[in-house]
């Protein structure tokens, strides 16, 4: 068994507490790192995030907000940008873009039957075969079965609510003020940015780390 599988939730540009928080994990060459995409954006440095990333070798899920500047890159066009993303797109430097070229959409251990993505899976389809902007985006399921945002559909079901595993799926995007752990899923994205907390998932032995974002950083 290779070491531990440290999951880590959206950082958004907190670098300080993501940078708390593996000084709090430790993690050593033998551990996978595995960040859940969104690094950038909102927070203060997304920068020194995808500096930090590198340098302790994590895998990076891609997630809607690198998708959203890839994009943007691609085509030229405005309407892929919302807030934050065009301060963070001009200061991407090189190596930056090849990182998020390069973003993989999950992460599977077949070992632990776990799989990490950013959004999570539409239920009942294969979930190796859902596109990013399914699995980047994905939060509820709408009355006519397609994948939805919250505020589009605020009473229906979480994607997570009706997923009845295997795999177990580790996932963000999702925020809220507590980690959402249900039989087959967790959710770890526990708003940061929004002032909330950063959480990692540490597998085998099931444990959950967090640190408190030292402020509130988007409104």
């Amino acid at each position: 068994m290779n070491g531990r599988l440290i999951t880590i939730g959206d950082i958004h540009g907190c670098h300080a507490e993501f940078a708390e928080l593996l000084a709090q994990l430790l993690p050593t060459r033998e551990d996978r790192l595995v960040l859940l995409g969104d690094l950038i954006n909102r927070g203060p440095d997304s920068l020194r995030v995808l500096d930090l990333a590198r340098e302790h070798r994590a895998v990076a899920l891609l997630g809607n907000h690198e998708l959203r500047l890839l994009k943007y890159r691609r085509t030229g066009d405005k309407k892929y940008l919302k807030e934050t993303d065009l301060d963070t797109y001009e200061k991407l430097r090189p190596d930056d873009w090849a990182m998020l070229e390069a973003m993989p959409l999950t992460f599977e251990d077949q070992e632990l039957n776990v799989v990490c993505v950013h959004g999570g899976f539409l239920p009942g389809e294969p979930w190796q075969k859902q596109p990013a902007e399914v699995v980047t985006r994905i939060q509820v399921i709408d009355r006519d079965g397609r994948p939805a945002k919250r505020a589009a559909a605020p009473d229906a079901p979480a994607w997570a609510d009706l997923w009845g595993g295997p795999p177990f799926v580790i996932y963000g995007h999702t925020p809220r003020p507590e980690v959402y752990k249900l039989k087959w899923s967790a959710g770890i994205d526990t708003a940061c940015a929004l002032g909330g907390s950063l959480t990692a998932y540490v597998l085998p032995e099931r444990r959950f780390v967090q640190v408190k974002a030292r402020r509130k950083y988007y409104p």
